[in-house]
C-alpha cells in the first residue's frame, strides 16, 4: 500500500510582467491554479544540442506522414538488461513498465495505480493514429526479460552494435523476432557509454535492420547517467555544479540515475509508438531529425510549466517530487506530451 500524500500548500507564480515577455516564447500548457502543489524553477539542462522546443511555435505543426503507428495489441516489450543491473535498480523501471496497462483507481489496491496514474499518460500517446484511424493500442506488456551481464558487446556501444545486443537475444532465443507486436527496449548501466551519451543523447530511438538482425524490429536505447552524467540525462534529480542558487529535486524513488531513466523511457516509448519507422507523427521536414510528440514538451511535468518552471508537481512525506502513480506504490516523475487535439503539452495531473 502506497504511503499517504502529503503536499506542499505553496506555488509559485511568474509575475504578469514575466508571462507576458515570454509569451511568445512558450508551448501553451494546461494552465490553472491550485493549493495542493508547486512549481519549482529550475535551469534549463545543460544539452548543448538539446530539442528543447518550450518556445518555439516553429516546431508545433506536428503533420502525419502515412507510416504506421504501434496500433497491433497488445504492445509487446522485450526487455533487454545490459550490463551489471542489481534488482534495486531494475524494480523501479519494471513496475513502470507494467503501470501502463494497470488500471487507475480511486483508492490503493493491489496491480492498480491512484491517479494520476502511468496508464492515464499513455492515454494521451493513444489518441495517435494511422490512415486506417487505428490508435495506437493501450495495452502494454513486458512480454520477456534477458539479462545481458556479460557486456557481450563490451562496454562501448553504438547505435549499430545495440543492434547487435538484439540480435543476440533473438539469436539465443530468449526472445522471439516479434514484427508485429513486438518492441524491444534496451537499458545500460551506468558503466556502459553509448555513442553520443551525455552529448547529445540521453536515449533514442530507430528500428533494426533486417541485415543485423533479419527482420524490422523497433527499438529504444536509454543509459543509466547515474555515474555519467546526472545533470544532462537525471534533470531535474542533479543540477550543475557552476549553477549556483538553484536546488535539484529528490527523486521518488532515490536514485537520480534510474529515475532520470524512467522519464526517458517514458519519452522514447512515446515517439516509438507514434513514429516506429520514422515515417508517422512528426513536426519539422527532416525525417533523420525529427521532432516528435515527446520533444515538443520536453523539460515540462505540469500545469504553469515553461520559462524555467517544470510545472505544477507534488511531493510525497519524504519531500521526493513525482506528477504520476505507478503499481505498488510507486510514483515517478515523467515529461508531458504533445496532445494532438488540445494542440498543447498535457499529463495526468493537470489541473483543469
Amino acid at each position: 500500500m502506497p504511503p499517504s500524500l502529503t503536499t506542499l500548500l505553496l506555488l509559485l507564480s511568474l509575475s504578469v510582467s514575466a508571462l507576458l515577455a515570454s509569451a511568445a516564447q512558450k508551448i501553451e500548457t494546461l494552465r490553472t491554479t491550485s493549493n495542493g502543489h508547486f512549481n519549482p524553477q529550475l535551469p534549463p539542462r545543460a544539452f548543448t544540442s538539446s530539442k528543447k522546443f518550450e518556445g518555439s511555435s516553429e516546431f508545433i505543426n506536428l503533420k502525419y506522414h502515412m507510416g504506421p503507428v504501434l496500433s497491433n495489441a497488445p504492445i509487446n516489450i522485450y526487455l533487454i538488461w545490459y550490463g551489471s543491473w542489481p534488482k534495486p535498480k531494475q524494480a523501479p523501471i519494471r513496475d513502470f513498465l507494467l503501470s501502463f496497462s494497470a488500471p487507475t483507481s480511486a483508492t490503493p489496491r493491489r496491480g492498480k495505480a491512484l491517479s494520476p496514474s502511468v496508464e492515464q499518460w499513455w492515454r494521451t500517446v493513444s489518441l495517435y493514429a494511422d490512415q486506417t484511424n487505428a490508435n495506437v493500442s493501450k495495452s502494454i506488456i513486458v512480454a520477456g526479460e534477458y539479462s545481458d551481464s556479460k557486456y557481450s558487446h563490451g562496454k562501448a556501444l553504438t547505435r549499430l552494435t545495440v543492434q547487435q545486443v538484439i540480435a543476440s537475444a533473438v539469436q539465443l532465443a530468449p526472445f522471439p523476432a516479434d514484427h508485429k507486436h513486438g518492441i524491444y527496449l534496451v537499458l545500460t548501466s551506468d558503466d556502459v557509454a553509448m555513442q553520443d551519451f551525455c552529448r547529445a543523447v540521453c536515449g533514442f530511438h530507430y528500428f533494426t535492420f533486417p541485415s543485423m538482425v533479419g527482420y524490422t524490429l523497433p527499438y529504444a536505447w536509454i543509459g543509466d547517467s547515474g555515474k555519467q552524467c546526472p545533470e544532462v540525462c537525471a534533470y531535474p534529480f542533479a543540477i550543475p555544479s557552476y549553477m549556483t542558487g538553484a536546488r535539484a529535486l529528490r527523486a521518488p524513488n532515490d536514485d537520480a540515475g534510474v529515475d532520470g531513466m524512467v522519464s526517458v523511457i517514458a519519452h522514447e516509448l512515446a515517439e516509438l509508438a507514434t513514429n516506429p519507422l520514422v515515417n508517422a507523427w512528426y513536426a519539422g521536414e527532416d525525417p533523420t531529425a525529427p521532432t516528435e510528440i515527446a520533444d515538443l514538451c520536453e523539460g515540462l511535468y505540469g500545469s504553469g510549466g515553461g520559462g524555467g518552471y517544470i510545472g505544477q508537481v507534488m511531493l510525497d512525506r519524504k519531500g521526493r517530487t513525482f506528477n504520476v502513480n505507478g503499481i505498488n506504490g510507486r510514483r515517478f516523475l515523467v515529461q508531458w506530451v504533445w496532445n494532438p487535439f488540445l494542440k498543447a503539452c498535457s499529463g495526468p495531473n493537470a489541473l483543469d
